[in-house]
């Protein structure tokens, strides 16, 4: 099996910084891609960011610029560093990553437990 744990949601203030984890542990033999997505009360799950295993990035318009995704393959975690956070960010983040595992030929999409940031004053 493989797990994603994330970490490093919370409150913060608009302007204010946020770094997020998720760390994949499990029967792995590779890692493709990863990324971050969010949804916001009311919302449909949207993609924040996604990142190759070569390292090519890709964001929302809604973030670029302010938000930076980077990954280190030796700990299978990829990260999402949000800086100049705004109300309209707050939303439960969730990471995906595309693993191929020992056990099976192919790919599986895992998917983290979402962590919540709130920007408010």
């Amino acid at each position: 099996q493989v797990q994603l744990v994330e970490s490093g949601g919370g409150l913060v203030q608009p302007g204010g910084s946020l770094r997020l984890s998720c760390a994949a542990s499990g029967s792995i033999y590779s890692i493709n891609a990863m990324g971050w997505y969010r949804q916001a009360p009311g919302k449909q799950r949207e993609l924040v960011a996604t990142i190759t295993s070569g390292g090519s990035t890709n964001y929302a318009d809604s973030v670029k610029g302010r938000f930076t995704i980077s990954r280190d393959n030796a700990k299978n975690t990829v990260y999402l560093q949000m800086n100049s956070l705004k109300p309209e960010d707050t939303a439960v983040y969730y990471c995906k990553q595309v693993v191929v595992p020992r056990w099976m030929g192919g790919t599986l999409d895992a998917w983290g437990q979402g962590t919540l940031v709130t920007v408010s004053s």
